[in-house]
């Protein structure tokens, strides 16, 4: 028996091999079943996997024949692992259904409403900055490029105006959903005259979606405009406001990095606010949580807006408010807040 005879005959013992586990793991099939099956079949130590290590053995006019038929069964195994994993994923949701039951005959009176922790989290950032100063601005979800990007300095060939940033709306020329609320900065600035403080939260869209990110979600910006504005102020507004929400015992530290609309610019971290400082799991042992960035409003700002870049400075600074309730409450998991669990949103209270 030559060597590609056997190299063939091995591909079909596996095949035949991964349809009888197929089979019989639909007994008691799961997510971890699947894996199993995908690191037995395709794992780097895998069967199919070893049949590559065995295209050694085979001369160089036997190699193309025996690698088309394990493309084939790696094929076949990847298809088949692919709908277990459908059926398991279903099995599951199926499972997690029938575990909560919804009897509409039970009486509602007596049912106690709460806050959605993103809201709970808005009202109290936004006393304390009221305390501070700062008007409450809103403005528009869906923009035009100019106030998201343009007349914040974004470059035309800026990554963050790409598809795989940003979503436009079709049919509509420079139409976009706003990925910050640094839009209402603008709007703010070509409508209202110096001296400004101005804070803007609202919802923000980007096309980012894992554990820490979702496709949808809120976050706050702040400025404020005058004269003889130092970057002395922007650290004494950052961490006043940060101790009054998370405790005067955590200090902030700045880092420096770019953003196209201030100059310098920095991010800013917190200290972590499970260790103090420490070190711990949340802040991967380093201390410090990543908040936001900030920094002294650029003049090509002013300029682009006809003020005056030699008269007037300021500074911005932005955050996700989703972020800070997660930090504020504890939460393992970003997507926790937009899944609409009545059992995880009954947690907390009507009023912040």
């Amino acid at each position: 028996m030559s060597q590609l005879e056997i190299c063939l005959k091995q591909i079909e013992a596996i095949k035949g091999q991964f349809q009888a586990d197929s089979a019989s793991s639909k007994a008691q099939l799961s997510i971890k079943v699947v894996e199993d099956l995908r690191i037995k079949y395709l794992g780097r130590k895998g069967l199919v996997t070893s049949l590559m290590e065995s295209l050694k053995t085979l001369s160089k006019e036997e190699k193309p024949a025996a690698g088309k038929v394990i493309n084939e069964l790696r094929q076949g195994v990847e298809a088949g692992l692919e709908s277990l994993k459908v059926e398991a994923d279903a099995s599951a949701l199926d499972a997690s259904l029938s575990q909560y039951k919804l009897d509409i005959s039970l009486p509602t009176q007596n049912l106690q409403g709460s806050l959605h922790p993103v809201t709970l989290m808005r009202r109290v950032m936004l006393t304390e900055f009221r305390k501070l100063g700062f008007t409450v601005y809103d403005g528009p979800e869906i923009d035009l490029d100019f106030y998201n990007f343009e007349a914040l300095n974004f470059k035309e060939d800026h990554p963050a105006r790409d598809m795989q940033d940003t979503f436009f709306v079709a049919d509509r020329v420079a139409t976009i959903l706003r990925t910050h609320t640094s839009n209402i900065q603008i709007h703010a600035m070509m409508h209202e005259k110096a001296p400004m403080r101005v804070v803007a939260p609202g919802r923000t869209y980007r096309c980012d979606s894992d554990i820490t990110h979702t496709p949808m979600f809120h976050q706050i910006e702040g400025f404020v405009v005058d004269k003889n504005i130092s970057m002395g102020d922007m650290k004494g507004i950052v961490d006043r406001f940060l101790k009054q929400i998370f405790g005067q015992d955590l200090s902030i530290r700045l880092r420096p990095s770019f953003f196209p609309f201030v100059e310098p610019g920095a991010e800013f971290d917190l200290q972590c606010v499970k260790c103090r400082g420490a070190g711990c799991r949340i802040c991967k042992a380093t201390g410090w949580l990543e908040i936001g960035g900030l920094g002294m409003i650029h003049p090509n700002v002013f300029e682009k807006l006809g003020m005056d870049s030699e008269e007037y400075t300021g500074f911005a600074f932005g955050f996700g408010i989703d972020r800070i309730a997660m930090l504020r409450y504890g939460l393992a998991d970003l997507r926790q807040l937009f899944e609409g669990d009545q059992q995880f949103l009954s947690q907390f209270p009507i009023q912040p």
